[in-house]
């Protein structure tokens, strides 16, 4: 698990314009989604956790315990029940939709990065981010 606390900058990103429009998300956010860098930092407060991702235009807080569900209102306008799980070294965040699309996001940690593959509808995006 201390490989997963930290903070980590977008790096580099491959089909993260295609996930999106899996998603649904329209094209001005897609334009914005894909020209900013976010920091995200993982913060683990004696069993709840924080996802705080942040960017030049919004900063979000996730707050979440491991497998418990929660209502979670997404950036891109989407409703879901969210649980995040813990699989070794990946932080495994899955939303089943209420309003909008599911999506599965699992978060790989090493030493000196976090990779993110982003699932949608069998369109898949990976991103990789430096450990600060």
């Amino acid at each position: 698990m201390s490989l997963i606390l930290g903070k980590y900058t977008l790096d580099s990103s491959e089909n993260f314009d295609e996930f999106m429009k899996a998603l649904g998300v329209g094209l001005v956010m897609r334009k914005l989604g894909a020209s900013t860098k976010p920091t995200v930092e993982l913060i683990n407060n004696n069993g709840e956790w924080t996802l705080k991702t942040t960017t030049t235009i919004k900063t979000t807080e996730i707050k979440f315990k491991i497998d418990e569900e929660f209502n979670e209102s997404t950036y891109d306008g989407r409703e879901t029940k969210t649980t995040f799980s813990i699989d070794g070294n990946k932080l495994i965040q899955v939303q089943n939709a209420t309003k909008g699309k599911s999506a599965k996001f699992i978060r790989e940690f090493t030493a000196t990065e976090m990779i993110m593959v982003s699932e949608c509808e069998g369109v898949s995006s990976k991103r990789i981010y430096k450990r600060q």
